[in-house]
């Protein structure tokens, strides 16, 4: 798969997952206990603070070819796309508004906490090691499988396209040579949401609406088209396919389960007023 080296670098201060350098091959298969350790694991680019996936680059999910087309310029789905982005307009400012600019980091530790509430635990390096890795190097697997179809496309997002802000103007200048389609957060949110819900099933619905908000949050703040974000979801799914075949993955799954339940034993908890914030913006 050709990238664009200079496509990539530009990509550390927007998106910041760089593939300027090829990641190191994952652990071989061994009944060594997955590692936790960011220095072990290693990161995707030096300085990035983005660790290696599980999955090889050749075992990315073909985004390109998995996905049709997006809308063509004046078909019914591009007319629908605008509709749908200028519904989310009167959202500036609100509760969803500020959710949705919260969603946009995807740096750790801060990322971890997306799926606290809706988990029911706090997930953290120190609580949850094997989960917050397995977030972690999952962000790679999902988020940069989407890229060869973001690429091939170069579609233009909806605030270049409109001429509009978003809910994080820092990134708009280089975000707007990104493509939009398909959308790399709604891949990765809604990655995580399934593994998530593959750990604690008993909280899959709840899991599964805060992956699809996580996806949504890119429509509110006007970074992506609704088809963006719902192709994304696509990716995320088969980029968690892939994974169901890796062993450290898997092995890590298993403990990251362990430890969801070790949490709830001791009775953690996560941090009560963000889960009441997040229930205010996607509950108004």
């Amino acid at each position: 798969m050709a990238f664009r080296t200079a496509h990539w670098c530009l990509l550390l201060t927007t998106w910041t997952l760089s593939a300027c350098q090829t990641p190191p091959s994952p652990s071989p298969v061994s009944n060594a206990v997955p590692s936790t350790s960011p220095e072990e694991v290693g990161e995707y680019r030096k300085g990035s603070g983005y660790l290696n996936g599980y999955l090889l680059r050749q075992q990315w999910p073909d985004s390109l070819a998995l996905l049709p087309p997006p809308p063509a310029a004046g078909s019914a789905q591009e007319a629908a796309d605008i509709a749908q982005h200028r519904q989310s307009r009167p959202l500036q400012g609100s509760p969803r508004w500020a959710l949705a600019r919260q969603d946009t980091n995807l740096k750790f530790p801060a990322a971890a906490k997306v799926f606290a509430c809706a988990l029911d635990v706090p997930i953290s390096a120190e609580t949850t090691p094997h989960l917050n890795m397995l977030l972690r190097r999952t962000l790679i697997d999902a988020g940069l499988a989407t890229y060869k179809a973001k690429d091939h496309y170069n579609r233009q997002r909806p605030y270049v396209q409109l001429a509009e802000s978003t809910c994080q103007p820092a990134e708009e200048t280089s975000l707007s040579k990104d493509g939009s389609y398909p959308s790399g957060h709604a891949a990765l949110g809604w990655a995580w949401a399934q593994i998530l819900a593959s750990l604690a099933p008993e909280r899959a619905d709840a899991l599964l609406r805060r992956g699809y908000a996580f996806g949504q949050s890119r429509m509110v703040c006007g970074y992506h088209w609704q088809s963006d974000v719902d192709q994304g979801r696509l990716v995320g799914s088969a980029a968690v396919a892939r994974l169901q075949s890796d062993p450290v993955f898997s092995a890590q799954a298993r403990l990251a389960r362990q430890e969801i339940a070790a949490a709830r034993a001791r009775g953690l908890q996560p941090v009560a007023s963000d889960c009441a914030a997040e229930t205010l913006a996607l509950n108004p």
